[in-house]
């Protein structure tokens, strides 16, 4: 499975890319799912383009994107957008449109409740487990584990491109000792995203591309909109190749 993350935390001081109206990110998932992406991940944000979790942000958005594209349609909770846990909660349960599914990061204080919050809606759950924190032992002690949709491996911090698939394998068996038992989506940042991209393919893991994840083609080229990004994916991966 190849998700596609729209625009992340990123602003449009980042990049002209970098896609932040709820109009725009229909687009960028319109374009984004022809190209052959299969999920969509999304920041919803203010008009200033910050992240928020207020249904007066997070409804027009998923509106929007569920307008252009007939594929599951998912959502950040992170920490940045409502540091308070409590709040973050009570923003999920104030959501007049809900996603298909919410990311939560489980180094983040309050993770188990706000996948609570998520599930209690109906929302699925994609468990946020980052290189190098504490996620990997917080979500093998949580309740919640084998109720998640699956489990993000994310490779955030290190984004040498030569180190990089070395700290996803680690972080990978790091999360086989979790008998959690649900799918993963392996993926990097900025300069690790490519070799962890082909790493996921080598793995047969799902992964993601994205605007969130990386501005640059392959190449070094700047990308110019995810759809692009998707395209050079599925150009590297057995997916696109047909398998």
């Amino acid at each position: 499975m190849l998700q596609v993350c729209l625009n992340g935390a990123r602003t449009g001081a980042d990049s002209g890319a970098v896609p932040l109206s709820p109009a725009a990110l229909a687009d960028a998932a319109r374009q984004a799912v022809a190209a052959g992406a299969q999920d969509v991940h999304v920041h919803p944000k203010t008009p200033c383009g910050q992240d928020s979790l207020s249904p007066r942000v997070v409804g027009p958005v998923l509106e929007a994107i569920r307008e252009a594209v007939d594929v599951p349609v998912g959502v950040t909770t992170g920490a940045w957008a409502e540091p308070d846990p409590a709040r973050r909660a009570e923003r999920i349960a104030s959501w007049t449109v809900l996603p298909d599914h919410a990311s939560v990061n489980w180094h983040e204080d309050g993770a188990d409740e706000v996948a609570a919050a998520l599930l209690d809606r109906g929302v699925n759950v994609e468990a946020g487990i980052w290189a190098g924190t504490t996620a990997a032992a917080r979500f093998a002690a949580s309740p919640l584990a084998s109720r998640v949709l699956r489990v993000l491996a994310e490779v955030i911090d290190d984004t040498d491109p030569t180190t990089a698939p070395t700290t996803a394998r680690a972080l990978l068996t790091e999360l086989a000792r979790t008998p959690h038992g649900r799918p993963i989506l392996l993926h990097g940042y900025d300069g690790g995203t490519w070799p962890i991209l082909r790493l996921a393919d080598t793995l047969d893991l799902a992964t993601r591309i994205g605007i969130e994840d990386t501005l640059h083609l392959p190449d070094g080229t700047p990308a110019t909109h995810n759809a692009q990004l998707v395209t050079h994916a599925l150009k590297l991966t057995h997916a696109g190749r047909g398998r």
